[in-house]
């Protein structure tokens, strides 16, 4: 609401700005770089590195597995990249990403592609979410909202708890 008072304030309209000659207007808000904390996730980590730990930031595997329908590597990229975009905030407090995708009815249709994603915390239990549509791709963000919720909430949760004194 206050970015439309601004906006008539200087006396632009969204009509005006769409049909300016140099085809897409300069964003209100640059877009940030892609940052070590929104990168995909891998899918595997060497043991090594886990040990010694990593400079560039945690990688952090996601396992994607789909039950009875062969996943696309595009599709594979895709869900590795919105991994990162909504957990990579949480990539220190996380050890692995498991993601399965099942076709619950099989060929007859319907609401029955099931994404479960599961988000193993350090030193806390792990988190399943599950999340059923029509749609492949709907499944799966709707699951990723899901988690990412729900993983905010259990390390709030872990910070906000008090140490417990020893009698």
């Amino acid at each position: 609401m206050l970015r439309r008072s601004v906006m008539r304030l200087r006396g632009s309209s969204t009509a005006a700005r769409r049909s300016s000659p140099g085809g897409s207007a300069p964003r209100a808000r640059p877009r940030k770089p892609n940052s070590a904390k929104r990168s995909p996730f891998t899918s595997r980590r060497p043991k090594a590195e886990k040990r010694e730990g990593s400079a560039a930031g945690p990688q952090i595997p996601a396992y994607i597995r789909a039950a009875q329908r062969g996943l696309g590597p595009e599709d594979r990229d895709r869900i590795r990249r919105k991994l990162g975009i909504k957990l990579g905030k949480f990539a220190n407090s996380i050890e692995r990403v498991s993601v399965r995708i099942e076709d619950v009815n099989g060929p007859r249709g319907g609401v029955d592609q099931l994404c479960r994603i599961k988000v193993v915390l350090r030193g806390l239990p792990s988190v399943v979410v599950e999340s059923r549509d029509a749609s492949l791709n709907a499944a799966v963000d709707g699951a990723l909202g899901s988690v990412e919720r729900t993983v905010r909430r259990t390390l709030q949760r872990r910070r906000m708890k008090p140490l417990r004194r020893v009698a």
